[in-house]
């Protein structure tokens, strides 16, 4: 009989049981949960198995034992041909195989490992990395005047009650939860410290000209706090890297982008805001006579493509407490229209439309 499907994030299929498929049962349980069957061959036809009540009785003792947690296992049977479903329930907690971690996604099982265990385990402990409290650091380490832009901002934006913004800097970052205990969060690192990469590595942008991919003409970077790196950034492009029409109108003088400006700004915030900062790899935006690439390290959210991005959705940030920050200081929205609005822009300007790609564990 043909297979009625593939392999999938929720699927994997086996001819015999191995132990060593637990890996697999922890992957499941660390993800979105999944089945994975016993006694059908990769292409999903049922080639059967012969010892179906052994091991209807051995995995989930073996799974309990291993894992420490349960799962259904159902015997199925297509013909004479026995096979075996064993289910397993997503879990709100970490899973370990022999004190490894595994994790499924797409069809594929993955052992994590480094930065990627550290944002696995801290996201099931319902924290995000930029939530992370970071020893070294106090208030009267970051920058005043990284703060009093903030509050220019956000005073501009209506969005921070205007007493608070006359609150001391503690207070203020205590409103934004931008502090845990007495520890500030590394959000407020990147957004208010005068020198971030203190503290995270590759914390800034890098830009760079080029005549071909692999003719740089000049480059520069932008270092600071995330506030700084905004307004540096997009002045940096506007004033020197990207060549204006200029007319006149009368005795008025008008500058013309080939890119429009507004979309320009929400490309870097975008790519700032939800940069994967635990990677060590600067935004990095390449100039050319015809096009702009901006690239940060990071993924999509679970279950996303990027034809999420060119269509109404919902904010998802991956750095939460960076977001409402730029948020209350006007920089941002928070219903997810960033992507939606550089698509509008360069269509009222009869531009193309951006391409979104996620490839080589970043996006463009």
């Amino acid at each position: 009989m043909p297979p009625t499907a593939h392999e999938s994030q929720n699927t994997e299929w086996k001819e015999s049981w191995r132990d060593e498929y637990i890996k697999w049962l922890c992957g499941f349980a660390n993800a979105q949960g999944g089945t994975l069957t016993i006694g059908k061959n990769d292409q999903g036809q049922v080639v059967g198995i012969t010892n179906s009540r052994q091991l209807l009785e051995e995995i989930p003792n073996k799974v309990r034992d291993l894992l420490g947690i349960l799962v259904d296992v159902h015997s199925r049977s297509e013909g004479e041909l026995t096979y075996l479903d064993i289910v397993v329930e997503p879990y709100p907690y970490p899973i370990s195989y022999k004190g490894q971690y595994h994790y499924r996604s797409g069809s594929t099982k993955q052992e994590l490992k480094g930065a990627a265990l550290d944002k696995f385990l801290l996201r099931k402990q319902g924290k995000q990395w930029d939530g992370v409290p970071v020893p070294g650091a106090d208030v009267a380490s970051l920058s005043t005047p990284a703060m009093e832009l903030f509050r220019q901002r956000a005073r501009r934006s209506g969005r921070v009650d205007a007493d608070v913004l006359l609150d001391a800097d503690s207070t203020l970052l205590e409103n934004l939860h931008l502090v845990e205990g007495t520890y500030l969060k590394r959000a407020a690192i990147l957004l208010f410290h005068p020198l971030p990469e203190r503290f995270v590595t590759g914390a800034y942008v890098k830009i760079g000209r080029f005549a071909t991919d692999d003719d740089l003409r000049y480059q520069d970077e932008v270092h600071g706090p995330l506030l700084d790196q905004i307004e540096k950034g997009l002045d940096l492009l506007l004033t020197k890297y990207l060549v204006a029409d200029i007319r006149y109108e009368g005795v008025q003088r008008t500058e013309a982008f080939m890119f429009p400006p507004e979309a320009l700004r929400e490309a870097l915030l975008n790519a700032l805001a939800h940069k994967d900062y635990s990677s060590g790899t600067p935004v990095q935006i390449s100039v050319y006579d015809d096009r702009l690439v901006f690239w940060n390290e990071g993924q999509l959210p679970d279950q996303w493509t990027v034809e999420n991005l060119t269509r109404k959705h919902p904010s998802r940030p991956f750095n939460p407490d960076v977001a409402n920050t730029l948020f209350r200081a006007g920089y941002i929205e928070s219903w997810g229209r960033g992507t939606l609005k550089m698509i509008n822009e360069c269509r009222r300007h009869a531009l193309p439309v951006p391409r979104y790609t996620f490839e080589a564990g970043g996006c463009t």
